[in-house]
Order: C-alpha cells, then structure tokens, then sequence
C-alpha cells in the first residue's frame, strides 16, 4: 500500500484532500504510536520497539518507512529516528489531544 499523500486517493476518501491522506498515514498501525514515542527526542529502532510495546520489526520497519517518506520523521546519523519539524508541529497538536482526552476520561467516570 503506497504512502499516503495529499492529492491522492486513500482509504475511505476520493477527494484527494489533504486531511484524509493525514487520517489515513496516522490511522496506519503503530504510526501514530511512533510519532507519540518520539516526541521527547531520537530514538534507536531497538529503544523505538521496545516503546512500542515490541512491536513487530516488520511493522515498524515499514511505518518508519511511511512516515520518512511523508517527511514527518528522519533518520540522524549515530541518532536514531527523530521527528522532522513538520511532524514536532503536529506533535504539539496531539499533546492537546492528550490533554483533551485527559479531561474526556474524568468525565467519563
């Protein structure tokens, strides 16, 4: 299955429009998982599956390989694997989520 990327079809959406090719990548298994573990900084692929609940190195291999290609996430020499700036901003839209999602499970209760 081909990277999704804005003005191409993806799963449930035609149009072609940005949002869905996001929804589609983060939808992705494990992506969104990346993406949340990185955020505090590089990662090797051995601490980044292990963060990941160990998932598998197959699986990991290729939202890695995803997430490259969508810019969101590079790889640095003697580093690992860290967000791209692109990718730090829509961080910081996923720790409101957290937060929201926070306030959403005390009122749950």
């Amino acid at each position: 299955m081909p990277t999704p990327k804005p003005g191409s079809r993806v799963r449930g959406s035609q149009s072609g429009r940005p949002i869905m090719a996001l929804l589609d990548l983060l939808g992705r298994r494990w992506a969104l998982r990346i993406l949340w573990e990185l955020r505090d900084g590089p990662m090797t692929f051995r601490a980044l599956r292990e963060a990941c609940d160990d998932a598998s190195p197959s699986v990991l291999n290729a939202r890695l390989r995803e997430l490259r290609e969508a810019k969101l996430v590079e790889q640095r020499e003697g580093e690992g694997y860290a967000l791209t700036r692109t990718a730090e901003d829509l961080g910081a839209m996923l720790l409101s989520m957290d937060g929201w999602s926070k306030r959403w499970a005390r009122r749950l209760d």
